[in-house]
């Protein structure tokens, strides 16, 4: 699913869990800048809504 949105995979989880949990921030960690400019550029990836249903379904019975 990475790969078909051209994002990483870490990317993926925090677009899917700031898409579900809107009243949750954020914090990423971060190990270097690329990682740093990788977690800001989350803020403009807007997950439609069939790829939200397919990762709720991933996540389907796992505590978040």
């Amino acid at each position: 699913m990475a790969r078909a949105l051209d994002l990483t995979p870490a990317q993926v989880v925090l677009a899917f869990l700031a898409a579900v949990s809107p009243n949750v921030l954020l914090i990423p960690g971060t190990s270097s800048m690329r990682h740093l400019e990788e977690n800001l550029a989350v803020s403009r990836v807007e997950l439609d809504a069939p790829t939200i249903a397919r990762l709720e379904g991933a996540f389907a019975g796992r505590d978040r």
